[in-house]
């Protein structure tokens, strides 16, 4: 099944970054990782902010869609329009590919590694 998993935002300065939504906007601190990621809790969807190490999009923001397989999708995705921009590739956390949509549009499929 395929769903929203987060919207992801990045930051080149994470800090800074989690003290404006953490304490402006009041969002609750879900998980951090050092330098590289945060997540929040966004009321329904995960906000995300990615710092330099996890920038997979080139500071633009895109919404992550978490899939069972990430190789399988991307795969039936690029047969019906979407352009493979890199991966599939395990990350820290997780195997990610970010894809362009048939109108440009950046997007990353994932899925948690075992």
């Amino acid at each position: 099944m395929t769903r929203i998993g987060n919207v992801l935002y990045a930051a080149e300065d994470l800090d800074a970054a989690i003290r404006f939504y953490r304490d402006v906007l009041g969002l609750a601190l879900k998980f951090r990782d050092g330098d590289r990621f945060a997540a929040f809790d966004g009321g329904g969807v995960t906000f995300a902010l990615a710092g330099a190490a996890e920038d997979v999009t080139g500071g633009v923001p895109a919404v992550s869609w978490k899939v069972e397989d990430v190789a399988a999708t991307a795969a039936v995705l690029t047969a019906a329009g979407a352009t493979l921009v890199h991966g599939p590739a395990d990350g820290p956390h997780e195997t990610r590919a970010v894809l362009r949509d048939p109108a440009g549009n950046p997007f990353v499929l994932y899925a948690p590694r075992a």
